[in-house]
């Protein structure tokens, strides 16, 4: 039997938003970025003194933060990585992940007892290359998105007990092997190893003959349509039994690149999926308020990956489009005197009904019967960015909860 207290959390974040949005929702740990070294260049990620910060108040909540230094870097960027680490260090930083082997053997000359995730951007596969990664001073390997839970459960029973097993859980995959693709630095010079990939496999394509220019026809993989390498997103949110059982201790939660909503749902999801397996080890069936919560985010159709051996209906040929059915209309700033105050985000009005998100709990919706401005002036909308207001309910929520509405 697996063990419970060695279960951890581990949330994304693209920014200090997303920081706190993780923190307060449920994570045991969070990974991010810094300007250099990682594979996300599109968010915003943190400098030297918003790292420094962002570590302090994890560490504060009790939440590990892990920096990604997991690019494959170049000559001419290895001059920096000295500095960029012994910052790390500085911040106090738990652990880097890491994927280029040059670079681990710098991060233990330059910071000797810096913790080493090895990322899934290494391509683990068997106990052989864990087990000499494990020998090579790693504390941690996140393995390959392309292993059955068999062969995980093999990996786990012929490493040390020391070494964590870390693997994705929920999130975007990509159509290459562990995220080493060629095809977004081939086509518009945006290398996917250094962090900055156009995500081409989401593109619709369509073929050309050559003697007739400018002439189009679409690629059918069948009669759904021409995306033909747009992959499903992964969600294993029902299987988080079978993801422990297998010897996986950290479940991890893609997008770096997602909004603050993303994060703080989906964790408060998976959070409260890992609290019920604690209770329901024996009868691991979710409530379905807990399973619906992964559905109120932006997503592509959901699969379940190589995890149950080889994929079966994980591509989606239609679109590469999001389903998105929910809206963020405002976050409370403070509940009083039976009343919600809050700050706008889109527009809602009067007899509408919302959702209230707080971390940990089910969902509470209420019908909005008023809404007040600042003055306490009655609107019969919200509908100006970043306005405050309040609204009436005698339910107290946790500050910086989440009103959503479905569209």
């Amino acid at each position: 039997m697996f063990d419970f207290n060695r279960l951890e959390l581990l949330s994304p974040v693209g920014d200090y938003e997303r920081l706190i949005a993780a923190v307060n929702y449920g994570a045991d740990a969070v990974y991010l970025g810094g300007l250099l070294f990682g594979m996300r260049a599109a968010p915003q990620n943190f400098t030297f003194e918003q790292l420094k910060s962002g570590v302090e108040f994890a560490h504060k909540n009790g939440v590990k933060v892990y920096l990604t230094c997991n690019t494959l870097p170049r000559n001419n960027e290895i001059i920096h990585f000295e500095e960029f680490i012994k910052n790390a260090s500085d911040a106090g930083v738990d652990a880097v992940i890491a994927t280029d082997i040059g670079l681990l053997s710098l991060i233990k000359k330059y910071t000797p007892d810096m913790e080493i995730h090895i990322s899934t951007q290494a391509g683990i596969v068997n106990f052989v290359t864990a087990n000499e990664f494990y020998n090579m001073g790693a504390k941690r390997v996140v393995l390959a998105r392309e292993l059955s839970l068999d062969e995980i459960a093999e990996i786990r029973a012929k490493t040390p007990k020391e070494l964590d097993i870390e693997a994705f859980v929920h999130g975007a995959m990509c159509v290459s092997f562990s995220g080493r693709c060629l095809l977004s630095a081939y086509m518009v010079d945006r290398d996917a190893n250094r962090g900055a990939c156009a995500q081409p496999c989401r593109w619709g394509y369509h073929l050309m003959e050559e003697k007739r220019p400018n002439e189009f026809f679409p690629v059918y993989e069948d009669e759904k349509g021409t995306y033909i390498l747009n992959a499903k997103d992964l969600c294993m949110i029902d299987h988080l039994d079978k993801l422990a059982e297998a010897g996986i201790t950290s479940f991890k939660i893609e997008g770096r690149a997602k909004s603050a909503y993303y994060v703080s749902v989906v964790t408060n999801a998976y959070r409260m999926a890992l609290d019920y397996l604690k209770d329901h080890k024996d009868n691991f069936d979710l409530p379905d308020y807990i399973r619906d919560e992964v559905f109120k985010v932006s997503h592509r159709s959901y699969c379940t990956g190589f995890f149950f051996g080889h994929p079966k209906d994980c591509q989606y040929y239609e679109n590469s489009g999001y389903i998105r059915e929910y809206d963020v209309v405002a976050v409370i700033d403070e509940c009083k005197d039976g009343y919600l105050y809050c700050s706008q985000r889109n527009k809602f009005s009067l007899g509408d009904t919302v959702e209230i998100l707080s971390p940990l709990q089910k969902p509470y919706e209420i019908k909005i019967t008023e809404i007040l401005d600042e003055k306490g002036e009655k609107l019969e909308n919200a509908c100006h960015a970043e306005m405050k207001f309040k609204i009436p309910c005698d339910k107290i929520f946790t500050n910086n909860s989440i009103i959503r509405m479905k569209k």
